[in-house]
């Protein structure tokens, strides 16, 4: 697991969240857990993707527990939709397909999460608080420290740029970001400029999938 945190009384207002899930005994533990946590307040729950969606014009969250395989709309269509929206809410994929290409395919989504059904309550519950922060949290962020692989725009990262990259794909924000490398954040977004330039992509997301992606599978 990327991180582990205590759970604590917080100042700050409360994450809205939204959870979606097929399975009703799973959607009543999500309520039952966020209703116990003043970390967060529950927005609205859903048992499809369709009914998610349609919430969106309506209801304000900051953060939405989805789920991979669900009827009607499917996670990786709602991901799709969500692509086409300004200010859409960061999303979670909660799931027990077990599958390395979900949380892959999540990510090249635009996915801000990912967390197994096989992970502990408390852990999700860590994911959305930091994933609201503002961070990404997948399960193979820890692997991403390792050196850019070779092949394709890669090859033409500076040393500076592949260790920003490596940031980035960590979860890092810009201010962690700043910090670790010891420059200013101007020059944090200075360098993502640059490195998206680079890779051809629009944003941390695209980047950090340009990156997972397999030599000509992107």
């Amino acid at each position: 697991m990327p991180f582990q945190t205590q759970h604590r009384k917080t100042s700050t207002l409360p994450v809205e969240v939204a959870i979606v899930d097929k399975a009703p005994l799973i959607l009543r533990a999500l309520k039952s857990m966020l209703v116990a946590d003043e970390r967060f307040n529950l927005a609205v729950s859903a048992t499809d993707g369709e009914r998610f969606l349609e919430a969106l014009g309506r209801v304000r969250f900051d953060v939405a527990v989805i789920g991979w395989a669900m009827p009607y709309c499917d996670g990786r269509t709602v991901l799709k939709r969500l692509a086409e929206k300004e200010n859409a809410p960061r999303i979670i994929v909660y799931t027990g397909d077990l599958s390395p290409a979900v949380p892959r395919e999540v990510i090249k989504l635009g996915g801000a999460g990912f967390c197994s059904k096989t992970d502990s309550p408390e852990y999700l519950l860590d994911v959305i608080e930091n994933v609201a922060r503002g961070q990404m949290i997948f399960p193979f962020m820890g692997q991403l420290q390792n050196d850019i692989s070779a092949g394709g725009e890669m090859e033409n990262l500076t040393p500076r740029e592949s260790e920003l990259l490596g940031l980035l794909s960590n979860g890092s924000t810009n201010n962690e970001i700043a910090r670790n490398m010891g420059v200013s954040l101007n020059t944090v977004k200075f360098h993502l400029r640059n490195l998206y330039s680079k890779l051809s992509v629009r944003n941390r997301a695209e980047a950090i999938a340009r990156h997972l992606a397999p030599p000509g599978g992107y």
